[in-house]
């Protein structure tokens, strides 16, 4: 089993045979939600299972949420278990490797939620489907039927942020300093607050840094070598420990990215701002500013 947060396609692909491991395809389009799992239907990797972002690894919306809410422990446990994925009291736990098309965004919030929930067994497949359709490995239309399992979720202690301790956060003026980090994971022109497409309100929270999620990764949509990663995070940083920073983005999936990175740069413990962006606009009293980094 993989002891990293990521595994390559022929390790995967050594591993099929093996009951205790859950795959679970994450495939997803912003602009066409229900097209992951279309293409899901038509070849996948043998004996994975299909998560829906809007409806299996995020909560519902309201009026005063992000666009993509985390699912309430309760709800995540439960499907988690549908999916065949257990982690018991007394301890067994099921590896679980997650995918999706191409650069891991998606699969890294699946990553992200099964570590809040106290499960550490969970890697992300590096390039995706993609890689794994480069290396000519086998894929299959079937849709397995796994057995459900109970899912014991233990969630971490300060794994999150509130909007509320971020607002704190801004009008004390700590984020200015080397006190905290916040650091956005959206490209350079929306943190800008340019070509603002998915957001009614363009900008970036006051004091945030921009570290585009995309600088994680190579021509091919892999992760960057550990060492690689470490500089560049180390330049985002700065004097900031990792423990310290904040990982944000559009509606809190991209910072799951991020926040993969870090893990696989020997810079883990930063949080994360799960409402993201597209919450903070939510209150036209919370400050917004405009420009780059």
């Amino acid at each position: 089993m993989p002891t990293t947060p990521l595994i390559e396609p022929t390790e995967l692909a050594s591993l099929l045979e093996q009951p205790e491991r859950t795959i679970v395809d994450c495939r997803f389009d912003l602009a066409r939600p229900e097209w992951g799992g279309s293409v899901y239907a038509q070849g996948h990797i043998p004996g994975a299972v299909y998560a829906h972002l809007d409806r299996d690894l995020s909560g519902p919306a309201g009026p005063h949420t992000g666009r993509h809410p985390l699912p309430s422990l309760e709800q995540l446990a439960a499907t988690l278990g549908r999916w065949g994925i257990g982690r018991a009291a007394s301890g067994a736990r099921t590896q679980v490797i997650a995918y999706d098309q191409a650069n891991g965004v998606y699969a890294a919030r699946l990553w992200w939620l099964l570590r809040w929930a106290g499960h550490r067994e969970v890697a992300v497949l590096n390039g995706g489907f993609a890689a794994w359709q480069r290396a000519g490995l086998p894929l299959s239309t079937d849709q397995p039927a796994r057995p459900a399992r109970e899912f014991v979720a233990t969630p971490v202690d300060g794994a999150l942020v509130t909007a509320a301790e971020l607002e704190r956060l801004v009008a004390e003026g700590v984020l200015a300093g080397e006190q905290a980090a916040l650091v956005d994971a959206r490209g350079a022109d929306r943190f800008a607050g340019q070509n603002e497409t998915l957001d009614p309100v363009a900008g970036h929270i006051p004091g945030a840094r921009n570290h585009p999620f995309t600088g994680n990764l190579d021509a091919n949509g892999q992760f960057l070598a550990a060492q690689e990663l470490r500089r560049r995070w180390l330049q985002t940083l700065g004097r900031t420990p990792p423990a310290e920073a904040i990982a944000m983005c559009g509606s809190g999936v991209t910072a799951c990215h991020n926040l993969l990175a870090m893990e696989l740069a020997d810079l883990g413990g930063a949080r994360l701002y799960p409402g993201s962006w597209s919450e903070w606009i939510r209150d036209p009293k919370r400050p917004i500013a405009r420009g780059p980094a």
